[in-house]
């Protein structure tokens, strides 16, 4: 089965996340997991992220560590999740060496092409709708999906307001990957690994 799935977590980790996220990462459709946590300690982030790593490791999931290259490092992640306000890519690829750097582009064009020169490994466009995660995330739309197909040789991300009902549509368009959060985690009908099943 194809790993479509780009899985961001919880905006709280509470104790039962981590056997949700065992259920839901052994459906095997996700291929990334980012712990994104604003206004956490650094030292809780780290401690979560080393409780995930051991969870995202037997099921061969890459942990992208959102904001933080240094977390990222301590934590030896997979990769790291820059926004365009969070420090430049070529320094987190110069301190990461090896591990994955992906970048928010919005809507744009130009952002895409910045990213695609500093040589980063994949791009994330949005938000395509309303999402929980985001309230007050750029609005994104499929032109700039299909554009990256046409001119971007690299993974393409998809995020913002993606459920089971519109996500094909993001995958038509040109995403490798659709980024998914309140979907899953605060769905008020549907447990995280039932609704993680929609996505194939």
């Amino acid at each position: 089965m194809k790993k479509l799935v780009y899985l961001i977590s919880p905006n709280k980790i509470n104790k039962d996340f981590y056997d949700d996220l065992r259920k839901v990462l052994s459906k095997k459709n996700v291929k990334f997991f980012q712990l994104r946590l604003k206004k956490v300690k650094k030292s809780k982030i780290i401690s979560i992220a080393n409780e995930i790593k051991k969870i995202t490791k037997k099921y061969k999931v890459k942990l992208i560590i959102n904001d933080h290259p240094k977390i990222s490092k301590i934590t030896n992640a997979d990769g790291c999740h820059l926004g365009q306000n969070d420090g430049s890519v070529i320094d987190a690829k110069k301190y990461l060496k090896k591990k994955i750097i992906g970048v928010t582009c919005h809507n744009s064009k130009s952002l895409a092409k910045i990213a695609v020169q500093n040589k980063a490994d994949y791009l994330a466009f949005g938000s395509f709708s309303k999402s929980k995660l985001k309230p007050n995330a750029k609005k994104a739309n499929l032109k700039i999906l299909r554009w990256a197909k046409r001119n971007i040789k690299k993974p393409i991300i998809a995020i913002g307001g993606i459920n089971n009902s519109n996500y094909k549509k993001f995958i038509k368009s040109g995403a490798k990957y659709i980024a998914i959060s309140s979907y899953i985690w605060d769905n008020p009908k549907l447990k995280p690994e039932i609704a993680i099943r929609k996505f194939k």
